[in-house]
């Protein structure tokens, strides 16, 4: 009997928390690609920026500084549509994980749903049972008080 109900505690409590578990694990997961990605784009950045630096520490003289100068315009280019297309793709990770999360929450609003309707279920049963039963155990607790 006692191995039934703690069975019976555990499955409610496995239902209970695990859409709580899916949902975390899917924050975890997105947070750690977006990590990656904030990591990777971090080093480019910064391997930009170095290569600026040597490429300033190269100026000798004054057509090299103007070479310099027109580098680091094309430079300026190529670093506002590297932002541009950081951007992009943090959009997009984050148009996924919120598609991810609404179905999470969709899928675990079905399944109580369904959870409902199923101990609805039983407990109209019960009480159909509780109703059919009643008129034996009146008759049986009047005919206790007769005597």
């Amino acid at each position: 009997m006692q191995d039934k109900m703690f069975d019976a505690f555990n499955g409610q409590t496995r239902q209970l928390f695990e859409p709580m578990r899916r949902m975390n694990a899917l924050m975890l997961d997105n947070m750690e690609k977006l990590t990656h990605y904030q990591l990777e784009a971090m080093q480019r950045y910064s391997q930009l920026g170095t290569e600026r630096l040597r490429r300033a520490t190269e100026i000798d003289d004054a057509d090299s500084l103007r070479d310099f100068g027109s580098q680091q315009a094309e430079m300026m280019k190529e670093l506002s549509q590297q932002m541009q297309e950081d951007a992009r793709a943090m959009s997009e990770m984050s148009l996924e994980f919120k598609s991810q999360m609404e179905k999470l929450f969709s899928d675990t609003g079905r399944r109580v749903g369904e959870q409902v309707n199923v101990a609805g279920q039983k407990m109209r049963e019960q009480a159909d049972a509780a109703v059919k039963g009643a008129p034996g155990a009146q008759a049986s607790s009047q005919s206790t008080r007769k005597k």
